[in-house]
Order: structure tokens, then C-alpha cells, then sequence
């Protein structure tokens, strides 16, 4: 029997292997049996034959064989013990860090990256260098210098691996070398777990995972190719730096030069005709282009290091590909325009500068200039104001008209209210002193009769006639103005399809957002000299909806819809762009800024025609019958959701979004209550405090609009108003044309105190200056949208202030939903988040936080009365016009 010395040996041999295997970071991420955090001992087949070995020949049983030699199941056991203590520190917390357990999910820890750990928070980088250089040399971000040329084959390179933790950076190499200031032994085990890991990313660094230090690997032609082509950008995407030489990579750059020198083609003369502009594709030794032959050598390389004049050069293969195609490229005009204002072409995948000459350098000249404003033209009924004039001479540019004018078209995107529709009539009538022709204006069905009124208005002298309706027809007098809808437009494209317009106008263009709906579809077939698109929120949601738009007006600017995506919608709207943060949002408003013109109401020169805005969130309790409704509602859908995911997952969120925005609107809104005798009073806090505010307005003689997302509320509303002896009515999308005219004419005559209106129908087109007040009793998800709404009051034309009272439900996700608004206002500009679809996909947690009712309901002694809420509000404020808020 073995003596309990030699089994002292074992455990005390076992002990050093397991050690070993820990120094080397040859560990794990796991999951335990019970489903916790573990880390587990990666032997290699060498510590498996030693393991063995230590078992002896007198293996036993799987019972712990007492004083016999331990098996090598328990040795195993052993070493995955010490290899998940050791990284682990009381320090530390969260999974794989700390020593407490953490439940893991079965696929285990993915979420942590290759670059960093969860022990010491530790990130690597690569450092590429000429193999000759010393080991010892300082580890920096800064790289070093480019290898000398000499005589022979090209220098031999290597990648060492730095590792960078609190703000400090050294060599893996001098880690298992002797102490580091500011670095502990467990970063040895950190560092080599990240190195495992940035090995699934980058093959050619698992050369390092047997090694006894992880310090350098040397880099062979097709290791150096992939590390161009894709390694780096691998291993970029995690985290992991790869640090080029000074000058090796960057000493040869590729460049276009667009548009020949001597091309004297005027701005509009480089678009008539349908001709193509060249580009020159060229590559450029510190400035100086490659000649012939320096191309021949580039072709011809068997390595991605070349030397040219004197000096060793890294050639991307995809470079040295394009190298050894010649000659320019000839492409469309618009595609050289986009370059040229963009900076750059993508070619190959990869971002080439351009340098833009001739006739298109003084063409983007031309876009990136301001226009000169024009004066009111021949037959203009008014007087325009200074920026009316300004987009004017922008739109007069941007569609063609003289000498130097672009024809490109463009989205005239100012705020709602701004005189958009003026403006554009003041265009027909400019364009019609020189260039004969007659102009389209598809538009939706609630904002046909106020442009018919305005052009009677302000151009009186101009035909108008409609294409809409039964025995409609798409003749139009010489020099007029037809008017259609989106509708019709859509149902019966052939007339308007058949003949050439001069201009066709697309008001409220981001009814065509969606490029492959119908009416879009039959939008592209109406052939027309210049294309404007008319919209005061070009993005509602996606930028996807501002490429719909651009591609209609000006198509190919922004390429294809995929293109569009992959280069700038996907990195903006998740904040990917490998540019750097605000990058390709800086790229994309340098591309789309000449064609888009926007003017807000808070822009100077603005601000001045417009009168002030004041904005009041007013916080309304819930009944003891909402509450209790509210209540019941997530408890249901919290017992549905279980388990559920994917899209029955985010229809029952949203299902469950729907039904407590209809209870915080009336519980006999959510409980479907539409009969005549119905009872309302005394169950809405909203509905009391509308009741109270109404009192108010309507003792001082003003006029309001009340909007809501929902027809049935709508109509609860209209009944409960009339039993209250206020003369209300709706405007909504199931009316006729001619009752949506009759209703807005009774309100702008004064004759009706309250319109109620369906947000979605009334939400854009209308002028409702006669409002003194806009009531929003729901809100809309979307920023934009709801001030859309608002601004069907306040607009030019108004003298008087506006008052806008937005009920949100207190406590409730409504009060939550508001706070976010604020939010996702600030970013309209840039990434635009997705409304109530963002939300759908919340994590349990995350959709309990929102909908939880956080306030008691309203006490109140008598529920048939609410005490009137006084009407500075919660958060009210005097706003000059266009405040957003």
C-alpha cells in the first residue's frame, strides 16, 4: 500500500500542475452543473498525460479512494477548483469575478468581449513591428517607426501583444517577466483570457496560447494580408487595437480625382443630357500619384510589403487589386455629385478620398454655397418674408432655371406653419417667366382645398384644377396648377404618368416614406423636369424615411436602399460608426445638406413672425376605477408574458401599451362603452380636468382644438361635451372632403368653440389659426408628430400667443413615456428613436419599471367634481415660437 507521503506527492504534484495551468490563463468560462459561474482548467494533451501519470497504475473506483492514490477524475476536479479560485478576488463582483456565485444562462458568459475580462477590466492591443526590434522596446499607442529599406526580401513583421489596464499599457512579455507598477500576477490570467478569446477572432494569435508568455507573433505574407483585409477590423470590432507603423500603412493612400480639368461644363450644363462625369482612381506615395511602372510593381507583389523609391510601403491586396485595372470610370452625374459633396467614394469596401476638378468642383461650389433670395415674382398676390425669399432662391437653384441654377431638386423641410405652400407657389409663378410648363401638386385629401384657396388667394391669376373625385380629369389650362391626392394618385396613376410636367410637388412627403408602398411606387412613375418634396418632419422615425424621400427628388444621391443602410443608417441609428462617434453623421449632413433646407421657428429671422407658444404638461390623477382597471392589466399581462417571445412577445407588449393608454383616456374607452347612455362624468381624471380647463377657456371667449390618437375617444368626448351644452365636433378621416372644408370653415368663422380632432387625419395640412388653445388628451408617441399637431395653430398668420396643455396621467407609463419625449426630442436631428415599436421588445424588468402605477388614485368625495386645475400647470413656461417642448 502506498505510504501517505506518496500521496502527499500526488496532491502536492497535482498542485504545481494546476498552478502552471493557471500562469499559462489556460482556463475557461463555464457553467457549473448547478448553473453558476465557473471557470474550468483548459488542460492541453501534454497536462492531461501528467494528470495521468499522477494517478498511477493503481487506478481506483469513482468513490474518493481514501488513502489510496486519487483517480484522475479527482485530479481533474482539483485543477478546475484552483482554476476557478485564483482569478476570482474579494474585490471583485459579477460573474467569473467575484466569490460569490452567479447564475448563468446555458450558453454561458457570451457577453463578454475579447478585450477586456471581467477580473481586471483588461484590454489588449497589437503593436505590428519589424521582427528585428527588441521585445524591451516601449509599448505605446503611438507605433513605431516604419522599417528602413534595404536590399533583398522585405522586412519580417511580428504583432506584440500589449495589455492596457487603469490608464496603463505594457508588453504581455514583460508581465511574466517581473513585476510591472500599476500590474498584479492576476493580470497574467486576465491578460491570457483575453488573448484566448481575441484568438476566435484573429486565427493567427493561437499560436500564442501554448506558449509559456504570450509575447509576439511573427507574421508571415498571408498572416500580414489578413490582418490588412479583415483581421484588424475583427479584431477592432471587440475592442483590440492593432497599431501599424509609422508610415508603412499610410504612406500610400488611394485618391479620386472627379471631373477633368478641362471640363468647363457649367453646374447645369454637367446634368443636361444624361452624360457621366469621369473619376480617376489613383493611388499616391505621400502626395505624389504612382507612375506606371510603380504600378506595374504593385500589381505584380507576391507580399503586401513593397518597396517603391526607397522605402518599404503596406499595400492593401484590395488596393493592389484595384492598382491593376486602368483607365477612369465613368459614372452618373448625380453619383459624381454625391462623391464630390461627401468627400469620398467607397470603392472595393473601402473609403477613397475624392478630389473634385473642372465643371463639377464649381457645381459643389455652387450646392455648398448660400442662394441668393429672390424678390416676390410677377403675379405673387404678397409680400414674402426674408427667409421666404431665401427659400425661394434655394428652390429656384435647386430645380433649374437660369444660368448656374443645378436642377437637382431638393426637400424643403422648414418647420409646419412656416409658408411652405407660398412658397412653392411663388416658385410655379418664377418659373413660369422663362420656362413654359405646368406643375403637380400631389398632396393629401385633407390639405387639397387650402392649397386651391391658397393659390386663389395668392396667385389669382394662375388656372388650378383637381384630379380628384369621380369624372376626374388631368387636363390643366397652360401655365397652371393641377391638384391630386396620394389616394387617387395611387389608384389611377396612367393619366398624370402620360404627359411631362415641369414640376411636381410632394407635400407631406412622409406620406411616401415607405418606398415600396404603392403610392410611392406610382409617385416614381409621373415624369417631371425638377421633383420638391415638401414635409416638416422628413425623419418621423428612421432615417430610411429621409433616404425615400432624397431618392424621389434627386435619384442615386444616396445610393440604394441596402447601400444607404449598410453605410449610414445602420452605423448612425446604432451608434456603430467605426468612424468615431458623430462621424457618419457628420459625412451624411456634408452629403444631404445642399438638397434638404430646413428653418425651424426658433431660427433667427424666424422667430420674430410668430407668435409665442407657452407649453403645460398638466399631471391628472386616475379615478379608483382606472387605478383598479390599470392595475388589473399588467397584473394580466404579466402572467402572459412569461416565456413568451419573439413577435407574440412584442404584439402582447403591445397590446398591453394600448390598453393602459385607453384606460388612462376613460375606462369606458378600454371597456369598449359606446352606447347612448353610457355614464362618463366622475370616472377620467383626465376627462375632469379637460372639463375644468374647457370652463376656463370657454368663460373667455377662446376657441380650442382637442387632439387624440383615437376616433372612438374622440367620439366619447363630442357626447359628453354636447350633454354639457358645449358645441364641439370631430375631424376625422372618415369624412368626405367637402365636410372636412365645411368643419374647418366653421372654425376659422368662429362658429365652433371645440374642435375635436383624430391626430392622425388632422395632424398635418390644416391652418387652425383661429385657436387660442390645443388640447393633447393622449400622447403621441413621436415627437414630431404631436408637434405637427400643434402647429396647426400655431402658424404664421397668428397674432395672438397659443396655449398648449398636455394631460399626462400621473404615476402611470404616460408620466414615464413624457420624460423620454424630452429625450428623443433633442435627438430629431440625428437618430430618431422608433416610437411605441422601441418599446416592444423591453426585457421583463424593464416593461414592469415602465407600466408600474407608482401614484394612488384621486380622493375625492364627490367623483362627479374635480377641482379646476389652475393653468400655469406643472411645468408650464412662456416659449418664444417654436420652443421645442
Amino acid at each position: 500500500m502506498p505510504s501517505l507521503h506518496a500521496r502527499d506527492d500526488v496532491w502536492g504534484a497535482a498542485t504545481a500542475l494546476a498552478l502552471d495551468v493557471v500562469a499559462r490563463g489556460a482556463i475557461t468560462a463555464g457553467v457549473s452543473p448547478a448553473g453558476h459561474d465557473a471557470w474550468a482548467a483548459d488542460l492541453d494533451p501534454t497536462d492531461t498525460e501528467r494528470l495521468h501519470r499522477l494517478a498511477g497504475p493503481d487506478t481506483p473506483g469513482p468513490e474518493f479512494p481514501g488513502p489510496e492514490f486519487p483517480g484522475p477524475e479527482h485530479l481533474r476536479a482539483f485543477c478546475d477548483a484552483v482554476a476557478d479560485t485564483l482569478p476570482r478576488s474579494d474585490d471583485d463582483h459579477g460573474a467569473y469575478a467575484g466569490h460569490d456565485p452567479v447564475r448563468i444562462g446555458p450558453t454561458g458568459p457570451g457577453s463578454a468581449g475579447p478585450g477586456t475580462t471581467g477580473t481586471d477590466a483588461v484590454r489588449l492591443s497589437l503593436r505590428v513591428e519589424p521582427a528585428s526590434i527588441s521585445v524591451d522596446a516601449t509599448p505605446a499607442d503611438d507605433p513605431v517607426a516604419a522599417p528602413a529599406a534595404v536590399d533583398g526580401a522585405p522586412p519580417v513583421m511580428r504583432a506584440v501583444v500589449q495589455v492596457h489596464s487603469s490608464g496603463r499599457v505594457t508588453d504581455a512579455a514583460a508581465l511574466w517577466d517581473g513585476p510591472v507598477p500599476g500590474f498584479t500576477p492576476r493580470h497574467r490570467v486576465a491578460t491570457a483570457l483575453a488573448l484566448r478569446r481575441a484568438a476566435q477572432l484573429w486565427g493567427p494569435l493561437e499560436r500564442l496560447l501554448r506558449d509559456a508568455v504570450p509575447d509576439a507573433v511573427e507574421l508571415d505574407d498571408a498572416d500580414l494580408a489578413d490582418l490588412l483585409v479583415s483581421g484588424a477590423a475583427a479584431l477592432a470590432s471587440a475592442g483590440v487595437a492593432v497599431h501599424w507603423p509609422r508610415g508603412l500603412r499610410e504612406a500610400l493612400r488611394p485618391r479620386i480625382v472627379a471631373g477633368g480639368r478641362d471640363d468647363d461644363r457649367t453646374p447645369a450644363g454637367l446634368l443636361d443630357g444624361g452624360g457621366s462625369v469621369a473619376l480617376d482612381w489613383q493611388l499616391a506615395l505621400r502626395g505624389d500619384p504612382l507612375t506606371v511602372e510603380e504600378y506595374e510593381t504593385l500589381a505584380s507583389a507576391a507580399s503586401p510589403l513593397v518597396r517603391l523609391r526607397d522605402e518599404w510601403v503596406l499595400v492593401d491586396p484590395a488596393l493592389a487589386r484595384r492598382a491593376a485595372r486602368t483607365g477612369p470610370e465613368e459614372v452618373s452625374p448625380v453619383r459624381a455629385v454625391a462623391a464630390a459633396l461627401a468627400g469620398e467614394l467607397v470603392v472595393d469596401g473601402v473609403a477613397v478620398p475624392v478630389t473634385a476638378q473642372g465643371g463639377l468642383a464649381r457645381l459643389r461650389d455652387v450646392l455648398a454655397s448660400a442662394p441668393e433670395p429672390l424678390p416676390e415674382p410677377p403675379g405673387l398676390a404678397a409680400g414674402l418674408r426674408a427667409y421666404q425669399r431665401q427659400g425661394l432662391g434655394w428652390l429656384a437653384r435647386q430645380c433649374g432655371h437660369g444660368d448656374g441654377d443645378v436642377g437637382l431638386g431638393g426637400c424643403l423641410a422648414d418647420d409646419m406653419g412656416l409658408g411652405k405652400t407660398i412658397t412653392v407657389i411663388a416658385l410655379h409663378l418664377h418659373r413660369r417667366t422663362t420656362i413654359p410648363g405646368e406643375t403637380l401638386v400631389v398632396c393629401p385629401a385633407s390639405v387639397l382645398p387650402n392649397w386651391e384657396r391658397e393659390i386663389h388667394r395668392f396667385a389669382p391669376g394662375v388656372p388650378v384644377s383637381r384630379f380628384h373625385g369621380s369624372g376626374r380629369s388631368a387636363d390643366v389650362a397652360e401655365g397652371g396648377i393641377l391638384l391630386t391626392t396620394y389616394g387617387t394618385l395611387r389608384a389611377d396613376p396612367a393619366p398624370l404618368a402620360g404627359r411631362r410636367w415641369d414640376l411636381v410637388v410632394a407635400d407631406e412627403a412622409q406620406y411616401v416614406k415607405n418606398a415600396r408602398s404603392g403610392t410611392a411606387r406610382a409617385l416614381r412613375t409621373v415624369p417631371a423636369t425638377a421633383r420638391v418634396a415638401l414635409s416638416g418632419t422628413p425623419v418621423q422615425n428612421r432615417l430610411a424615411d429621409l433616404w425615400a424621400i432624397l431618392d424621389w427628388t434627386t435619384p442615386g444621391l444616396l445610393g440604394g436602399r441596402a447601400e444607404f443602410a449598410r453605410r449610414w443608417a445602420d452605423p448612425i441609428e446604432s451608434g456603430t460608426d467605426p468612424g468615431g462617434s458623430g462621424a457618419a453623421t457628420d459625412r451624411l449632413t456634408r452629403l444631404v445638406g445642399p438638397f434638404l433646407l430646413r428653418r425651424r421657428k426658433t431660427d433667427p429671422g424666424v422667430a420674430p413672425d410668430l407668435p409665442a407658444r407657452t407649453v403645460t404638461d398638466r399631471p391628472v390623477g386616475l379615478t379608483r376605477e382606472q387605478a383598479g382597471l390599470y392595475t388589473a392589466a399588467v397584473d394580466a399581462a404579466t402572467g402572459e408574458l412569461a416565456g413568451r417571445a419573439g413577435v407574440g412577445r412584442h404584439g402582447a407588449i403591445g397590446a398591453l401599451l394600448t390598453a393602459l393608454k385607453q384606460i388612462c383616456n376613460h375606462p369606458a374607452h378600454y371597456l369598449g362603452e359606446t352606447g347612448p347612455d353610457v355614464v362618463l362624468d366622475g370616472r377620467s381624471g383626465k376627462l375632469d380636468a379637460l372639463d375644468a380647463l374647457l370652463d376656463r377657456i370657454l368663460d373667455a371667449g377662446e376657441r380650442t382644438l382637442v387632439f387624440t390618437q383615437y376616433v372612438t375617444m374622440a367620439r366619447l368626448l363630442e357626447r359628453h361635451l354636447r350633454r354639457r351644452g358645449v358645441d364641439a365636433a370631430i375631424l376625422h378621416g372618415g369624412l368626405t372632403l367637402p365636410a372636412r372644408t365645411a368643419l374647418v370653415d366653421r372654425f376659422q368663422a368662429g362658429d365652433l368653440p371645440v374642435l375635436l380632432l383624430s391626430l392622425t387625419a388632422a395632424g398635418t395640412g390644416l391652418n387652425l389659426t383661429r385657436a387660442d388653445h390645443v388640447v393633447h388628451y393622449d400622447r403621441w408617441w413621436n415627437p414630431a408628430v404631436e408637434d405637427q399637431a400643434t402647429d396647426r395653430a400655431h402658424r404664421i398668420g397668428r397674432e395672438r400667443p397659443v396655449h398648449v396643455h398636455r394631460l399626462v396621467a400621473e404615476g402611470t407609463l404616460e408620466d414615464r413615456i413624457a420624460a423620454l419625449l424630452e429625450r428623443k426630442r433633442a435627438l430629431s436631428d440625428s437618430v430618431l428613436a422608433r416610437g411605441e415599436d422601441a418599446l416592444t421588445g423591453l426585457s421583463d424588468a424593464q416593461l414592469a419599471e415602465l407600466v408600474a402605477l407608482t401614484a394612488d388614485p384621486a380622493e375625492t368625495e364627490d367623483p362627479g367634481v374635480s377641482e379646476a386645475p389652475e393653468l400655469s400647470g406643472r411645468s408650464g413656461a412662456v416659449v418664444t415660437a417654436g420652443a421645442a417642448r
